[in-house]
């Protein structure tokens, strides 16, 4: 009989809730370990044979694991303490001064960078107002408001045993496509329509009669397609704008 109990900081207080537990354990003449257990309490009692074991304590994206040796009977069952050292995320989000609504904005969550430069992904699509633990560590934040090119980018650093908080203020543009035969008439049906940086770049594909997008105050080419023709328009959108844009077939 081996207990379990995890901490965020090594003088901080028990972790009373959310907490998975794997035990895992190398058979002789396999080439990775098998998990061979899993609980979820906050200080559970695993039955383990003699030998040695690899144990991962889970609280949200953060984690930890490491080795512990069974031995033989013992009057008293083992406590295995594991120190997360951890602490939260919440991000808030601003547009015009207020805050987004929760379903208009979504956030990755990425390392620091590494020896060659590069970042792994964390967490992505989360939700502002939303804790989320992790190891504690530097972490860099990219922020979409919309489902184009609004986005922020920020580092912020998690602390263990803290929650950290952190806003981020979008910048952003909203604008409603259609094409039409003459100025002013019924938008088409099924077009197709591919908005572009005046580098060539895409930003987004969408198909419809009334395409609404989120995009970063900018320039853009617009380009619609319908009934095997192509029509294009170029326009520059500014932070804060509802813009309605339409293209004319000629």
């Amino acid at each position: 009989q081996v207990r379990m109990v995890a901490r965020l900081t090594a003088d901080g207080e028990e972790i009373e809730d959310g907490l998975v537990w794997r035990v895992f354990w190398h058979p002789p003449g396999e080439r990775r370990p098998s998990l061979i257990a899993t609980k979820t309490e906050a200080r559970p009692t695993f039955k383990l044979g003699a030998g040695d074991y690899v144990v991962n304590a889970a609280l949200g994206r953060a984690h930890i694991s490491r080795r512990i040796s069974v031995g033989g009977d013992v009057p008293e069952p083992p406590v295995e303490e594991f120190v997360l050292n951890a602490g939260g995320l919440r991000l808030k989000a601003l547009v015009a001064g207020l805050e987004a609504p929760s379903n208009t904005v979504s956030y990755a969550i990425y390392s620091d960078r590494d020896q060659t430069d590069n970042r792994k992904l964390v967490l992505s699509a989360a939700r502002p107002n939303i804790v989320i633990r992790l190891n504690a560590g530097i972490y860099h934040i990219v922020s979409t408001y919309g489902d184009c090119n609004a986005t922020v980018q920020s580092d912020v650093t998690v602390e263990a045993g803290k929650l950290t908080e952190t806003t981020v203020t979008h910048s952003a543009a909203k604008a409603t496509f259609k094409l039409v035969q003459r100025a002013g008439g019924e938008a088409l049906p099924d077009t197709q329509w591919t908005i572009q940086t005046p580098q060539g770049e895409e930003i987004k594909e969408s198909v419809g009669a009334l395409p609404t997008h989120i995009l970063a105050p900018g320039s853009y080419t617009v380009i619609a397609k319908s009934q095997g023709r192509a029509f294009q328009r170029e326009i520059t959108l500014a932070n804060g704008e509802t813009a309605q844009v339409e293209l004319v077939m000629n």
